[in-house]
């Protein structure tokens, strides 16, 4: 496992970080307890130090998975906790925004219960809340972290201006985007972040599982899945210009022995030089260390500029 430093957080991070929305058992395959539980330990033997889970993820569900498994470990004091707030799941469909000062608040003893921890490491708001002023919602994430309630604050799915503003009220060390070869929408926004000391965790780094060539043709998700309510390239005309990414991506991955796609899809997004760590969703232990391996070897200045080559050649520039 390689590790960077998260920013301004100055914590020493794993450059691959288990996401765990899959977990919360909504929107992505639901798997048993003990199968993602032991992905989770899959993770800290690996040598991943750092997870991000959100109380969005189905109530607090990932959550709970996430705590019970660590502290069956052991493990809670090697590892660094990211979570969230700002944005609830409310009744197993909709989500509802709440960057109130009450609660952010509710919302952080929420996720100490839930992860069975009295400090979270990094504390994000899931997604502005336009009913709040900035200085509400960050107000109080300054007074928790008075408190040591948490330790970092940042913040996912905002624009610049919006963390210019919000940056006012409490100190943005770290930040969230959707970034990954199929979706570089944000890339300006993530280069302004790290050009500020921002630490740029990058969420969807796989494309919702599509950079991993599981999935070559066009398939069918319940309305409910994340697969195909959150990630467009799933659908036509993207899905059509991903799979001919994935032809070049197959050329790179005989040249280096046959290594799974997902390894190639992690190594060019962290090796990004604004970006610290990429999280990964995975709920079996063999994926987690599959996915570990990438950071066993990297790609050559020659290979990243190929592949940025076919993203601008198959996607646009």
């Amino acid at each position: 496992m390689r590790y960077k430093v998260l920013g301004k957080t100055g914590m020493k991070v794993s450059e691959m970080t288990l996401g765990t929305w899959g977990m919360g058992g909504v929107g992505w395959d639901d798997n048993p307890k003990e199968v993602r539980q032991d992905a989770i330990r899959a993770a800290v033997e690996a040598g991943i130090n750092f997870f991000d889970t959100a109380p969005a993820y189905n109530g607090g569900a990932a959550e709970r998975c996430l705590g019970e498994a660590l502290a069956d470990m052991g493990a809670r004091k090697e590892v660094a906790l990211c979570t969230k707030c700002g944005n609830l799941f409310v009744d197993g469909i909709t989500y509802r925004r709440d960057g109130t000062a009450a609660g952010v608040r509710r919302q952080c003893e929420d996720s100490l219960r839930n992860l069975r921890t009295d400090y979270i490491d990094l504390m994000l708001v899931h997604r502005p809340d336009p009913a709040t002023p900035f200085e509400e919602t960050m107000g109080e994430l300054n007074r928790l972290k008075q408190e040591g309630k948490i330790l970092h604050v940042g913040v996912s799915n905002f624009r610049r201006e919006q963390m210019e503003e919000a940056g006012r009220f409490c100190e943005i060390e770290a930040c969230q985007p959707q970034y990954s070869m199929v979706y570089r929408d944000d890339e300006a926004l993530i280069r302004w972040a790290a050009a500020q000391g921002i630490g740029v965790m990058t969420y969807g780094s796989l494309g919702g599982g599509i950079l991993t060539g599981a999935f070559r043709e066009l398939t069918s998700f319940a309305a409910s899945d994340s697969r195909n309510r959150f990630y467009k390239h799933f659908h036509e005309p993207m899905f059509s210009k991903v799979m001919e990414l994935l032809k070049v991506m197959d050329r790179f991955s005989e040249e280096h022995g046959r290594v799974p796609l997902a390894q190639i899809a992690l190594n060019w997004c962290a090796q990004k030089s604004f970006v610290s760590t990429c999280i990964v969703g995975a709920q079996h232990r063999e994926k987690v260390f599959q996915n570990a391996d990438a950071f066993n070897w990297s790609l050559t200045a020659e290979e990243m500029a190929g592949l940025d080559a076919a993203i601008a050649r198959h996607l646009g520039a």
